[in-house]
């Protein structure tokens, strides 16, 4: 099994702080050659699961997003898991709570005849589901444009304000737009972009130019907008297991509305936590833990989370990830 050293988590961390960061800068910070860097990069790459996806913001992407349960046989529920897995419509796909749930979040159109065909009509009449509940995401306070805080933390402050001052696009990050603000809607050009890095956000200017018929020089300028805009944001991908993490769960909370704000910001700030959302449905507001093992998972919802607040908490354990992101998960 491959081990992690420092170098590798520098890596990693550098990734998270600038996805498109050089890696002649990346080596310089971690005091490595750029060959080592860039050898170590390919390794992780292909033992372990490391990805660095481009995703658009879904206020840019004019899509909705859904949390949908499924209940399953639990001799359907791998051919469920998979099949969702490789639609085009699906960023993230668990199986859950003794191999019997499916958790998957669902992007769907605003309008149109096949906007929430999935939901209503492909989901329902799959042989081998016995219920169904849909989540509309509400609001993200944790996830997606912002990076997981616990998987390393390897670079000082001095070395990420590095990153992101000298960092690609001269250290413009993608920002979320705020729930007051206009967001950037996406045209049929930056889709085209966003499309060439869906699997990659580390191509080269000069791939990413060949494929969308322009030239280097338009690919970064159009880049750095859609950062600025806060239009897409990167994610970094690793398998959990090398970083420390042996157990994941989900936490379907139940918090009284007039206290959402206040917990859900709160939670924002755990580093045990990837996600905080809140939806609709009976359980108002989602996070993802990641813990050291089964003792850390329970010292968490009893020493950190027990609010009163918060009325009921369902925790559902991730037993297997099918997808992350836009990146498929093999055995």
């Amino acid at each position: 099994m491959l081990v992690l050293d420092d170098l590798d988590r520098g890596l990693i961390h550098a990734l998270q702080v600038d996805a498109r960061a050089p890696f002649t800068l990346i080596a310089e910070i971690l005091g490595s050659s750029t060959q080592t860097v860039v050898r170590r990069y390919r390794r992780l790459y292909a033992q372990a699961g490391l990805r660095v996806v481009t995703l658009p913001t879904p206020r840019s992407a004019g899509a909705h997003q859904w949390f949908v349960r499924l209940t399953a046989a639990t001799r359907s529920a791998h051919d469920i898991a998979v099949a969702l897995a490789r639609r085009s419509d699906t960023s993230w796909v668990r199986l859950t709570s003794g191999g019997t749930e499916i958790v998957a979040i669902i992007h769907t159109a605003p309008s149109g005849p096949d906007a929430h065909a999935l939901l209503l009509r492909d989901i329902p009449r799959t042989a081998g589901i016995t219920s169904v509940s849909a989540h509309y995401l509400l609001h993200t306070y944790l996830g997606g444009p912002t990076a997981w805080r616990g998987r390393v933390n390897v670079l000082d402050e001095e070395q990420q304000a590095r990153l992101r001052a000298e960092g690609d696009t001269s250290g413009v990050s993608g920002r979320a737009a705020h729930p007051g603000e206009e967001p950037y809607l996406l045209t049929d050009a930056d889709r085209v972009l966003l499309d060439a890095m869906r699997e990659d956000a580390r191509a080269s200017y000069a791939e990413l130019a060949a494929v969308t018929g322009t030239t280097a020089s338009t690919v970064a300028r159009r880049l750095a907008e859609l950062r600025a805009r806060g239009a897409l944001f990167f994610d970094v991908d690793v398998d959990p297991t090398l970083v420390g993490i042996t157990v994941s769960a989900l936490l379907w909370m139940q918090v009284a509305p007039a206290h959402l704000e206040t917990v859900a910001t709160a939670l924002a700030g755990h580093e045990e936590l990837a996600l905080v959302a809140a939806t609709t449905g009976p359980t108002n507001l989602v996070a993802q833990a990641l813990c050291r093992d089964a003792e850390a998972l329970h010292a968490y919802l009893t020493r950190r989370v027990a609010w009163e607040a918060v009325a009921r908490i369902e925790t559902a354990p991730v037993l297997r990830t099918y997808k992350a992101a836009v990146a498929l998960r093999t055995p």
